[in-house]
Parts: structure tokens; sequence; C-alpha cells
């Protein structure tokens, strides 16, 4: 196992990307209303996942370990919101981003000028997922609070809204994935952050998945992770009732199996006491109804709300005893190993990695990476390179809240060979200061194509490292105000949520993120440029 750590090669690279930037800032061109119209063919993926496996390997991509030093800055886009949760789409022509507070945008890839607008005021927090209905080409996107939304692409035009109306306060975090004519929508519950209240009887609500018809919005069915309604199990301060089980909400994106004809996701942990065996789960449900096919389960008794970081109060809605929150808040990933056998992928918050038979629930191997937490191990993603037999995991293990976090940390990106979860290599550097805004760790989505994995960290790099060996290609640092083709002042700050994308020679990423662990927020959305498109 090789492990590659900052040094001297790490500041050549700051110094020259730094260096690039300063002396080529990227020119904002003129926007005018001659703008070709929007194309919507050829998408570069077609969700969060890359493909409906999330795999997160881009195979349309020319960025490669030759000509990774010669990224460069193409335009950059001023966001409405320092805490950006948008993964972005692309096509031939057009970049189709959500702009959280503003709407969706559907912006020129060559130039970043706007086509048109969606408005929208909500919290946009998933990815933008293409799909065809009818010879027509649409957009989903998710509201953190109002449910899913189906545009049209060439136009933006309001195609169908729904919510889930199964579940009394729903969260939409992760994105959702269209196979054929349904659209399978992961659903988790703002009861987690509702809890604080001492005031509110925690908890009742369940996560799920959720199937809805891609031409009416009408919803199919709605897989609860929990089969028992919550009921009353006591009192705090003698009239709020309290109530369990609950929680084990879906965060994640999930995947779809198209040869089982499964889908497969992880869920998080309880609310509330009771417990129960489908938290920090993996699930494997039926694509047509939603019936269970197997549930796996890592951490039994995991039950936790933000009601635990009031340490103060004594908090009534912290469950007694409280869990670790180590949940699958990451996407779980379908994989083909270099033999051809079929591996199901999930990474925790435990800092764990888990291969599991796709057919069975079966565990096949774990590995563990880092001590985990509350927003420690595997946070947003991980990323395979079928051809290379790796799978690649971002570990993030922040401190935050002054939570316990038993052992010392260990970040940074491992590569774990898919048939048996053994470390190949490790890629890590030192933080850039010792702030709590400055900690390096792994906490967004990772991205693969060729022979580089695309990483962004907590304390402001965006970096390239190499596929099969983890040495350090290319980094640049986004802690910087930059200008932009639409005129809104933008500034850089931490990489988190949904990572970076690639489509031929651009890198396209979102640059801040406000949210835990006291990041640096920012609102700058960045198109780098392989120089030449060699």
């Amino acid at each position: 196992m090789h492990r590659f750590s900052s040094g001297s090669r790490h500041l050549r690279l700051v110094f020259a990307a730094l260096l690039g930037s300063l002396a080529a800032p990227a020119i904002a061109a003129p926007c005018g209303t001659d703008l070709n119209p929007v194309s919507t063919e050829l998408p570069y993926g077609t969700g969060w996942g890359v493909d409906e496996r999330n795999t997160r390997y881009q195979t349309r991509s020319n960025l490669n370990a030759a000509n990774a030093d010669k990224l460069t800055l193409k335009w950059s886009y001023g966001l409405a919101s320092n805490t950006p949760r948008s993964y972005p789409l692309v096509t031939e022509n057009t970049v189709f981003l959500g702009d959280g507070g503003r709407g969706v945008v559907a912006l020129d890839r060559e130039s970043g000028c706007e086509r048109w607008l969606f408005a929208h005021e909500g919290a946009i927090s998933t990815a933008i997922v293409g799909a065809e209905l009818a010879g027509r080409r649409v957009l989903l996107f998710g509201d953190r609070t109002q449910g899913i939304y189906l545009l049209d692409a060439l136009s933006g035009e309001l195609i169908w809204h729904a919510m889930v109306e199964d579940q009394p306060l729903p969260w939409y975090s992760g994105s959702p994935v269209v196979a054929g004519d349904t659209v399978y929508v992961p659903v988790s519950s703002m009861e987690v952050a509702v809890a604080v209240n001492p005031l509110y009887g925690c908890c009742t609500t369940r996560g799920g998945l959720a199937a809805f018809d891609l031409a009416t919005g009408s919803k199919r069915w709605f897989r609860p992770t929990i089969d028992e309604p919550a009921a009353p199990t006591g009192r705090h301060w003698l009239f709020v009732q309290k109530y369990g089980p609950s929680g084990a909400t879906v965060w994640g994106t999930p995947s779809y199996d198209a040869a089982r004809a499964l889908v497969y996701f992880g869920t998080g942990q309880n609310y509330s006491h009771p417990t129960t065996d489908t938290s920090d789960a993996i699930f494997a449900v039926s694509a047509a109804d939603g019936a269970v096919a197997w549930v796996t389960q890592f951490t039994a008794d995991d039950a936790y709300t933000a009601a635990c970081n009031i340490e103060a109060l004594n908090h009534p809605n912290c469950p007694d005893p409280m869990g670790p929150d180590v949940d699958f808040g990451a996407p779980t990933m379908l994989v083909r190993t270099p033999q051809g056998r079929e591996l199901l992928i999930a990474g925790q918050k435990s800092a764990e990695a888990h291969a599991l038979d796709p057919a069975t629930g079966e565990v096949v191997w774990t590995q563990r990476l880092g001590r985990g937490g509350i927003i420690g191990g595997v946070h947003w993603g991980i990323a395979a390179n079928e051809s290379l037999g790796l799978v690649y995991v971002p570990i993030s293990d922040k401190k935050i809240f002054g939570f316990p976090s038993p052992g010392e940390p260990n970040p940074g990106l491992y590569a774990l060979d898919v048939n048996t979860g053994d470390r190949r290599w490790h890629y890590y550097r030192e933080s850039r200061c010792e702030a709590q805004e400055c900690v390096y760790g792994l906490s967004a989505a990772i991205t693969a194509a060729n022979d580089v994995v695309v990483t962004g960290s907590m304390d402001g790099y965006l970096e390239l490292v190499h596929a099969g060996t983890g040495e350090l290609l290319w980094s640049y640092d986004a802690w910087r105000d930059f200008a932009t083709v639409n005129g809104v002042p933008a500034v850089g700050g931490g990489f988190d949520a949904h990572g970076a994308y690639l489509a031929d020679d651009l890198l396209l990423v979102s640059a801040g993120y406000a949210y835990v662990g006291q990041q640096r927020g920012g609102n700058a959305f960045l198109v780098f440029e392989v120089a030449d498109g060699n």
C-alpha cells in the first residue's frame, strides 16, 4: 500500500495554480440574446451517479494524468447561496444548474451566459437529473422541503410538481433516479432538526423510497423503512408526548439494478427509541412495487437527533442511550469486478466501506479506514474505476460539536481492491492551518475518469490524484474572489456535498459549503477546461 502526503510536490502544484490564476483570470464573455438554442442531446450522464448504478465514473471525459496540469479556469458563475447543493447536468452546449434561492438556470456551455431561468426561491438540494418523456427532454430536481419538480429542458417550463404525502415532515436530500417511466425518490425527515425544540414530541416520521410516474408525477408506491407506525412511548416534562420507533431515513441517491429489477439504498439512524433493525442498513426493494427483497443492518441501536448537539440542556429529545450517528448518508454503488462479478458497495459514516452480494445482501467484505463520526467517515459519496478493479473512498473524519470520536482521525482518499477491500493506496496531506475551517478531510462526493480521481477538500483545495497510484497531479486553491459571467460577486470556500462533474475537457464544481463543521461558505460555480482540449 502506498501513502502520499503533503510535501514539496503539493506546494509546487498549489504555487503554480495560484500564479496561473493570477496571471490569466477567467474572461467573462458578453452575454447577448443571440445564443444558439438549448441542445439536450448527448447528456454526460443521467444524474448524480453519472449512471444509474452510481459509479460516479465518467466515460466521456478527456481528463487524464497526462493533461491534468493543463486545467485552467474557463469561466465562473456567481450563485445566490453560500451553501450550494446542486449537481449540474451537461449536454453538448448547455450546463443545467440549480442555483438555490434563485432557481434552475440553463447556461451556455462555452460562455456561461444564461439561456433560461426557472425561477424558484426554495433550497434546491439535488442533482439536475435528465430524462426523456415521449420524445421530450426533461429535467428533474428536488427542493429540500417542497418535493420534486419536472421541467422541460428546452424552455425551463414546469411540467409537474409532486410531494410525498405519506410522511408529515419529509426532507428531500438525495437525488432522484429515473428508470424507464418511473422516478425513484429517496425520502428523509426534517424531524432530526425539529427535535431541537424541547416542546416537540419526538418522533413519528419514517424514511423511505417513493416511486412516481414520470409522465404525470402521480405516486405509484411508497416503501417506508419502518413497517410499524410510531406509538406513544412515554412523556417528558409530564406533558410532552414521546413516540417511537422513528427515523431510518434515506439521505442518498438510490442505485438501480436493471438485471434484477431492484433498487438499493442506505438508511440513517433512528430518531427515537425503540430502535429498529432497519436503521443504519442497506435495503434492496423491488423496482416494480417496493417490496423488500432483503435488508442488511450494519450498526444496531443507533439513535440520534440534532437535539443531542445542545449538550448544556441535557436535551429531552436526545435519545437515551444516544447512538454514534454513523448512518449511510452516501448513496450505494453497484459495480462490476474485472472478473465479471457484481458487488454492491456502500460507504458509512463509521469510516467503513462494505461490499455486499446484490442478490442476497450477504456481506462480502468490510474495511475500516478511519475513526468516523457525525460528519466523519464517508459522508457524500464514493466512486469506482471498474477497469482497474478499484473503489475510491473519501474519508472526512472531522470532529464537531465536541462529540467524542474515539481514535485518531485518518482522513483522505483511499483506493480499495473491489474484490477484497484491501487498501491499495491512501492519499493524504496536512491541513492548511489549525483553525476549524482549515481542517483537511474529504466530505464531498468524488468523481473518477480514465486514470484520475477528482476530490474537493473541506479546506478549499480541488485536487486530482492518479487513479492507479494516488500521486497528486494537480491542485487548485479555491479560497479567493472570482470575476463571474453573471456579474454576481463570488468567493470560493470549502468543497462539500455533490462534488465535481466531468464532461469532455471540462471540470465543473461548486466551491463553498457553510453548513456544518464551521466550514467556509462560498458561492462560486467554477468551470475548468483542459487547455487546447488535449
